[in-house]
């Protein structure tokens, strides 16, 4: 089993701050890359930003400069720095990690359970 904890979400004003943080636990072999998505009701599951096991960052255009993308291999935990957030902003923002349970098994795409961000005054 794999699991996926996400924290840090919550309720922020305009131009404020949140750390969201995700950690692996289980049966891990290895952990490829690692991301944060996001969702907002009717609407598909975006990409926010991910990075790699040697720390390369992609993020969306819409949250360069204001997110920053980060992890620690050792602790298997990656974390979103999110900085002069926008009421657009707001949605439920998920975890994800490629994850080999094995040297035998695949990479496999693993999600948390996901956390509220609202930005709104």
């Amino acid at each position: 089993q794999v699991q996926l904890v996400e924290s840090g979400g919550g309720l922020v004003q305009p131009g404020g701050s949140l750390r969201l943080s995700c950690a692996a636990s289980g049966s891990i072999f290895s952990i490829d890359a690692m991301g944060w998505y996001r969702q907002t009701p009717g609407e598909q599951r975006e990409l926010v930003a991910t990075i790699t096991s040697g720390g390369f960052a992609n993020y969306a255009d819409s949250v360069k400069g204001r997110f920053t993308i980060s992890r620690d291999n050792a602790k298997n935990t990656v974390w979103l720095q999110m900085n002069s957030l926008k009421p657009e902003d707001t949605a439920v923002y998920y975890c994800s990690a490629k994850i080999r349970r094995s040297v035998t098994l695949n990479l496999a795409d693993y999600w948390g359970q996901g956390t509220q961000v609202t930005v709104s005054s």
